[in-house]
C-alpha cells in the first residue's frame, strides 16, 4: 500500500514540476533554445529560457498580455498569455546563420587574439537600467591558452538621467557600475569550468553548436548583512557555444554569455531590490602575433568612446534597439568622447 502511494505521489509531482515548465525548441531542428529572453509589454524581462530551452511559467502574469521573445539578440515572436497554455512552444530561430569567425595569420607566435562585439545590461526589479555595447579583443596565451589581456577599443554607454542615488533607496540607483565587458577568463580551457566548485555543468549539443551551461549559487538560506544593506539570492549562468563537435578551442567559440542575479535592500527598504547583469561576446576574429598592447579592461561609464558606427553593421547585436522599443528616451547615450 505504502509503495503505491509512494509511486502515485512521484507520478503527481512530475506531472506537477514539468506543467510548470514551458520548453522553447526550435522550428527547424526540434531541439532546445536556450538564452530565449521572454519581455513583458512593459519591457521586464521576466524569463530566461536555460540550456534544456525551459522557463518557469510562473514567472508570466496574466495581466502582462503580450510578450515578446528575444533570441541571439532579435526579436522572434509576440505571444499573449493564453500562448503559453501548451508545455512546448515552437521558435523560427534562423533569423541568421551563425557568422563565421575570421582566422587570420596563423604562423607561430606567443598570443593569440580573439576579437568581436559585446552587449551588456543590467535590469532593476527586471525593468532595463543601463546599457552598453562595443567592440573588444582579448589577449591570451598561445600555449597555455591563459587570458593575458583585455583591450576594449569602442563603446557606447546608455544610463538613466535622472535616477536617484539615496543610499536608503536602492529602488533608484542607477546601477551603470555594474556594466562589464565579458571576462573570458577559461574559454580556451573548458576543463577548468568542470572543476568550479558548487556549480552545476551541463552540455547540449546542437545542429550547428555545441552549447555548455554553468550554473552556480549562494545566500539562499541566509541573507548577508553589510553596513545597512542586505543581499540575498546570489545566482549565476554562464552559457558558453563552440561549434559543432570541435575540440572547444579559441578559434571555435562562438558565443559567450554571463548572467548573475542578485536580490539586495537597504535595511529600511520592506522588499528586496532584483538585479540582473547581463554580459554577451560575439567572437568576429582571431588572429596571431607577438605584441601585446596595454590592456584597457574597464568601460568608463560617464562617456561613450567610438570613432564608427559600429552598431550598424547587420550582424552586430544591438541589444539597445530591442529596448528603444520599449523605453524610447529613458535612457540617453553618453556624450561620446573619440
Amino acid at each position: 500500500m505504502k509503495k503505491s502511494f509512494l509511486l502515485l505521489f512521484l507520478m503527481f509531482a512530475f506531472h506537477f514540476l514539468n506543467a510548470q515548465n514551458i520548453t522553447f525548441i526550435s522550428e527547424k531542428t526540434n531541439k532546445p533554445l536556450p538564452k530565449v529572453s521572454v519581455f513583458a509589454k512593459d519591457g521586464s524581462i521576466v524569463a530566461f529560457s536555460d540550456i534544456d530551452g525551459k522557463i518557469d511559467k510562473q514567472l508570466l502574469k496574466p495581466d502582462q498580455e503580450k510578450f515578446q521573445l528575444v533570441y541571439d539578440n532579435i526579436s522572434v515572436a509576440t505571444l499573449s498569455y493564453s500562448d503559453f497554455n501548451q508545455d512546448v512552444i515552437k521558435i523560427d530561430d534562423r533569423i541568421k546563420d551563425i557568422e563565421a569567425v575570421v582566422i587570420k595569420n596563423e604562423k607561430p607566435a606567443k598570443y593569440v587574439f580573439v576579437k568581436g562585439n559585446f552587449n551588456t545590461y543590467v535590469t532593476l526589479n527586471n525593468k532595463l537600467n543601463c546599457y552598453a555595447d562595443g567592440i573588444v579583443t582579448y589577449v591570451f596565451d598561445n600555449k597555455t591558452k591563459k587570458l593575458k589581456g583585455t583591450q576594449i577599443e569602442q563603446y557606447r554607454i546608455f544610463r538613466l538621467e535622472n535616477a536617484e542615488m539615496d543610499r536608503k533607496k536602492l529602488s533608484s540607483w542607477d546601477y551603470g557600475m555594474f556594466l562589464r565587458v565579458p571576462k573570458l577568463k577559461n574559454v580556451g580551457n573548458v576543463d577548468e569550468y568542470r572543476k568550479a566548485k558548487n556549480t552545476v555543468f551541463k552540455e547540449l549539443k546542437g545542429t550547428n553548436k555545441d552549447e555548455i551551461e554553468i550554473t552556480g549559487e549562494a545566500l539562499q538560506e541566509k541573507e548577508f548583512a553589510f553596513f545597512g544593506y542586505r543581499f540575498f539570492d546570489s545566482r549565476s549562468i554562464l552559457n558558453i557555444a563552440y561549434t559543432q563537435n570541435s575540440q572547444k578551442q579559441l578559434r571555435d567559440l562562438v558565443e559567450y554569455n554571463e548572467i548573475a542575479f542578485l536580490k539586495m535592500k537597504h535595511k529600511s527598504e520592506p522588499d528586496y531590490n532584483s538585479i540582473a547583469s547581463y554580459i554577451n561576446f560575439y567572437p568576429t576574429e582571431v588572429d596571431f602575433g607577438n605584441e601585446n598592447e596595454k590592456d584597457k579592461e574597464k568601460l568608463d561609464i560617464k562617456t561613450s568612446h567610438y570613432t564608427s558606427k559600429y552598431w550598424e553593421d547587420p550582424s552586430f547585436p544591438n541589444m539597445q534597439s530591442v529596448f528603444s522599443s520599449f523605453f524610447k528616451d529613458d535612457l540617453k547615450e553618453k556624450q561620446n568622447i573619440k
